[in-house]
């Protein structure tokens, strides 16, 4: 594991191809990222604790813990952001990741500048001092039980705290700021993860699902066919 200092925007990658790793490390740095590598899941996982990276990039196959169990560990204590590597073009690969916390994935092999286009939207949705330059949003949005604090990034249903990724609170954010609107899942995409040439619908789907069990009857998301998603008033 090496370290770099330019930026306060501290990438951990979590790669045991060095090839790879380092094709990505070069990127990065040159956009001005700080870097830093772990070629073992173990090692990554203990990185990540100990540093407090701005953002995990981690591959799916590792050698001592998997990109999957990475995941699920960090989301027991963090929200950090995480986008998942994988090598195979497989949709239960991505959807067990997105299930278990992760922001994003990339399938293997990758262009450079997708890569550095999904971190810097998955940074962009993650801060709040980026969305909002004027200061914090002391917003509170209420549905029915439940209580959305802009500010603070906290969702309350019948006053007990729901733990979300931060995509889940921004997607959910977004579809109660526009209750009783249909919003398709290209729009989705491109205002929660900050693109739509490079998103996967199923992305979204996953989200959703996610958003659906941890919220119960508190939030209705309707399923609009071919279409998208929208909040409807508490019945």
């Amino acid at each position: 594991m090496t370290d770099t200092a330019t930026r306060a925007d501290h990438i951990l990658i979590i790669e045991d191809e060095e090839n790879i790793a380092s094709f990505a490390r070069m990127y990065l740095e040159a956009e001005g990222f700080r870097v830093s590598v772990a070629d073992r899941g173990d090692v990554g996982l203990d990185v990540a604790r100990s540093e407090h990276p701005t953002l995990v990039v981690v591959d799916l196959m590792l050698p001592g813990v998997d990109g999957f169990e990475i995941t699920r560990q960090l989301r027991t204590s963090s929200r950090i952001p995480i986008i998942m590597l994988t090598a195979r073009d497989d949709p239960i690969d991505k959807v067990v990741g997105l299930e278990m916390g992760a922001d994003d994935y990339i399938t293997k092999p990758f262009n450079p500048r997708e890569l550095i286009a999904r971190i810097r939207a998955v940074l962009r949705r993650s801060d709040p001092s980026l969305q909002d330059p004027t200061g914090p949003d002391d917003t509170v949005l209420e549905l029915g039980a439940m209580r959305i604090a802009l500010g603070g990034r906290e969702v309350e249903v019948n006053d007990e705290a729901v733990a979300l990724t931060p995509k889940e609170f921004d997607l959910l954010v977004l579809l109660v700021e526009n209750r009783g609107i249909v919003m398709t899942r290209e729009q989705l995409l491109e205002r929660v993860w900050g693109y739509t040439f490079l998103g996967d619908s199923r992305t979204i789907d996953v989200h959703i699902r996610q958003l659906r069990r941890k919220l119960g009857d508190a939030c209705q998301i309707e399923t609009v066919w071919g279409t998208g998603y929208k909040v409807v008033a508490p019945r």
